[in-house]
């Protein structure tokens, strides 16, 4: 069992004090920092508040009057500077102490939101009118603190918006007659505070909570970023999330979008029969997609082992189980590069259903999202960047070949039979600039990085890609009319991936062929290549009905779904290099 510090100041000794500097953005919030600081001094002074209270605040003053005398000349000194703001905050928690208020309360009765009293209160309430018969209690951070002599305005913010407070020391002092001079000295923008009060509104039309009392819930001993403004460092904004969702409500916006696109896939996935069930995040052979692997390592087995690629391989044992319908949410690693586009640590849904092929996945498909664009946003067009982005059924649905043929102007199934074909199609690819042909070994990998370098890019409204080459996908069933293509597709929107889909292969002696020619890959040097996963191959002896299956990448459709332009802005603590 852990022991804890009976040292007060010790609890907050392991914050890197380089990091409280950081939150300052620039001079001007620094002098605007000052002005209000020394208001709120003045007003204390006029209050009668004793020396003893005023000192916090008047180091703390000090400590950002410092910020302006110019960058600090060594670590040292930048380092004191940011202690002292800190260690003016932590006096006031010891205030607090000494006067019997628990500066980390443990609980609060919310009687009200933000958003509930803004609805509530709607078209009602003239200016300067007071419904003096409601009393609630709401808590929040503060935001901002306006204090005039005998009255005081908080902006606070809680889960659903902003709010204000209005505090006056006549009303607050009848419940306790040290409240208002109490909140003038204790109280600064971060902190977490519970009020209950009536409602009005200002001479201005503002709703407000009239405060009959206050309670500090969490005294925050590090101040909020620029105010209002937030974070504009990008880098910071990933690297300090917490902050970046306190100053950025957009951000938080993003993540509750997030959460019911999840939960509509769950949904719609459950009304239709569908199992959610779990598989192996540790893997003794990683397959069900070409990646690098993160590798580990099981000390009490003496058992190598990697992080999961994908959840395929497993889900379609479960249907050789005997579960028709089967599905997992979950995370997915994969030790490639960084991009606005890839995380190495990702979230995705792959689903696999019995009796099905990849015309249903495609049906599927396309009537889930656009459940999930018309719950998100009443309608089936969205704007992306610079793009508006039609969901009106149905999609357009081209085969690979047929779209390179629009782009190149060159159909690459002339080349069946052509005992030259492939030299053809390498130079045909040169003649449009498109990269990395030589290493190709096939006219259906020739085929693939034309299609990735000419065509993906441009797709902005989704598109089925349908009828793949075989070579570059190796767990596809062969199309059932076509030589050298199986039946899969991927989805593509805004010029990236959304959603993989095969008619599933089941035919264990082709698997084994593919894995082999894998493994082949692989011992040549190829990272991304898996080798033969023979549990597998022993479930699929076993036999697998004929089967659909679709992976939808979550952070992709996250990204669509909300216009950001960045795989970061939609995965709440992404992958970062430590600074």
């Amino acid at each position: 069992m852990a022991t804890r510090s009976t040292n007060k100041m010790r609890v907050f000794e392991p914050f890197n004090q380089r990091n409280i500097v950081k939150l300052f953005s620039s001079t001007t919030d620094i002098e605007q920092m000052i002005a209000k600081k020394g208001d709120e001094i003045r007003a204390l002074k006029e209050a009668g508040t004793d020396k003893a209270s005023l000192a916090p605040h008047i180091s703390e003053l000090l400590a950002l009057k410092a910020k302006l005398d110019g960058p600090p000349e060594n670590p040292e000194k930048d380092d004191s500077e940011a202690r002292e703001i800190r260690k003016a905050r932590l006096e006031k928690v010891d205030a607090m102490r000494s006067s019997s208020k628990n500066p980390f309360s443990y609980s609060f009765t919310n009687t009200a939101s933000a958003a509930s009293l803004a609805s509530d209160f709607d078209g009602k309430l003239d200016a300067g009118e007071e419904d003096e018969t409601t009393s609630v209690s709401i808590a929040g951070r503060i935001m901002a603190r306006r204090v005039f002599g005998k009255l005081a305005f908080f902006s606070l913010q809680d889960e659903s918006g902003l709010i204000q407070l209005q505090f006056e020391k006549k009303k607050l002092n009848a419940v306790d007659p040290d409240a208002f001079k109490n909140l003038k000295a204790w109280t600064d923008s971060g902190d977490i505070i519970g009020v209950t009060g009536t409602i009005r509104r200002t001479d201005k039309g503002e709703l407000t909570v009239n405060c009959e009392t206050w309670e500090m819930l969490t005294k925050a001993i590090l101040p909020l970023p620029d105010k209002f403004h937030g974070l504009t460092d990008v880098n910071k904004r990933y690297r300090q999330r917490h902050l970046d969702m306190i100053t950025n409500p957009d951000v938080r916006d993003t993540f509750r979008a997030r959460a019911t696109i999840t939960s509509s896939i769950r949904r719609q996935l459950d009304k239709q029969g569908f199992l959610e069930i779990e598989t192996p995040v540790l893997q003794a052979t990683p397959g069900g997609a070409e990646a690098k692997p993160f590798e580990t390592h099981h000390n009490a087995l003496d058992l190598p082992l990697t992080l999961r690629i994908a959840t395929e391989l497993h889900l379609k044992r479960l249907i050789v189980g005997g579960f028709h319908r089967v599905y997992e949410i979950g995370r997915i690693f994969r030790n490639e590069g960084i991009s606005t586009r890839h995380n190495p640590e990702f979230t995705s849904i792959e689903l696999y259903q019995a009796y099905a092929d990849y015309d249903d996945m495609m049906k599927l498909t396309e009537n889930m999202i656009t459940d999930i664009v018309n719950q998100l946003h009443g309608t089936e067009k969205i704007p992306y960047g610079q793009h508006e982005v039609s969901f009106e059924r149905p999609w357009r649905r081209i085969t690979m070949n047929d779209i390179v043929k629009e782009h190149m102007g060159f159909d690459f199934t002339t080349l069946d039979g052509n005992p030259d074909a492939l030299d053809v199609a390498k130079e045909k690819a040169r003649e449009k600039g498109v990269p990395n042909v030589d290493k190709c070994k096939t006219v259906g990998y020739v085929l693939n990085e034309c299609f990735e370098e000419l065509c993906e890019p441009n797709l902005i409204q989704p598109t089925f890609v349908i009828d793949y080459p075989k070579e570059v996908s190796p767990l596809a069933k062969p199309h059932r009319s076509k030589d050298g293509v199986v039946e899969r597709f991927e989805l593509f929107a805004v010029g990236r991936e959304l959603a993989n889909s095969f008619s599933e292969l089941t035919d264990p002696v082709d698997q084994r062929e593919r894995f082999e020619a894998q493994a082949a890959k692989k011992d040549a040097g190829d990272e991304e290549a898996c080798g033969v996963d023979e549990d597998f191959l022993l479930a699929l002896e076993s036999g697998m009905p004929p089967t659909g299956g679709l992976g939808i990448g979550i952070d992709r459709l996250v990204m669509l779904l909300t216009n950001a332009p960045s795989i970061r802005d939609v995965i709440a603590f992404p992958l970062l290099k430590p600074e």
